[in-house]
Formats: C-alpha cells, structure tokens, sequence
C-alpha cells in the first residue's frame, strides 16, 4: 500500500511541477507578445498610420457589430486587432439581436506569439510576422 501512494504522489508532483513549467513559459510567452504589441502600437503612431474604429465581425457572414474599441486590424479579414491601448483582440463573435442593436464588449486577449497555432496549413503566422506585414502595408490596409 506504501509503494502505490507513494507512487501517486510523485506522479502528482510530477504533473504540478510539469503544470508550472507550462504556465511559466506561457506566462513568458506572453509578455514577450505584449513587447511586440507595445513596439507596434509606437511604430504605427510613428509612421502616422490612424487607428479606426473596430468592429466584431460574425465568421462566414458581413455582418459586423460596433465594439466602442479603436485600434488596428492585423488581419484584412478582421478577425484580430491591436487596441490603442496595446491590447490583443479576437474579434469574433456570435450573431445576435442583442449585438446588432448595442455592438459588443470584446475582451482582450493574451496575444500569443504564434497567431492560428494548431490551424490549418498556412493559416498560423508568427506574431512578428504578422505585425510586421501590417506596419509595411500602411494607410493601404484595407
């Protein structure tokens, strides 16, 4: 009886300690992708490049909903954006009635630094990529 707990707690020391790891290197993750927004959010304001005002977008459809937020699209499609105040957004939404008439309150993300991990072929970007590709198109975005 002895071996099997003392079994189950090393396994389950080793799970904590494997959950930490991950959180730890999420956690720097992240904060290296805030780095990146942060020197974007610089970059665009310096080359005078405007933030518009972002919407929600339903996938698959036009339909589109007010968000009160501003910033820049990173995808033409819509689907992401970097706020004015440097922060991350996925910008897809449910359609509903309810969002039609008052827009909707999106809230920010933990910005990865690899934007579609796990999508299909051709449809990940590294962050760096992805905001660098946004910075060089300019005004010329949409």
């Amino acid at each position: 009886m002895d071996d099997r707990t003392s079994w189950r707690e090393q396994r389950r020391a080793a799970y904590a300690a494997h959950a930490a790891a991950l959180e730890r290197q999420k956690a720097a993750e992240t904060a290296q992708a805030r780095e990146l927004l942060s020197d974007f959010v610089r970059a665009v304001r310096a080359q005078g490049i405007q933030p518009v005002r972002l919407r929600a977008r339903v996938p698959d459809t036009r339909a589109t909903y007010r968000t009160g937020l501003t910033g820049w699209y990173l995808r033409r499609n819509g689907s992401l954006a970097v706020s004015v105040d440097e922060d991350f957004y996925i910008l897809d939404t449910p359609a509903s009635l309810r969002s039609r008439l008052f827009g909707v309150q999106p809230a920010p993300s933990d910005p990865p630094l690899v934007v579609g991990k796990g999508a299909r072929d051709g449809e990940s970007m590294p962050l760096e990529q992805l905001l660098r590709q946004r910075l060089e198109a300019g005004e010329e975005w949409d």
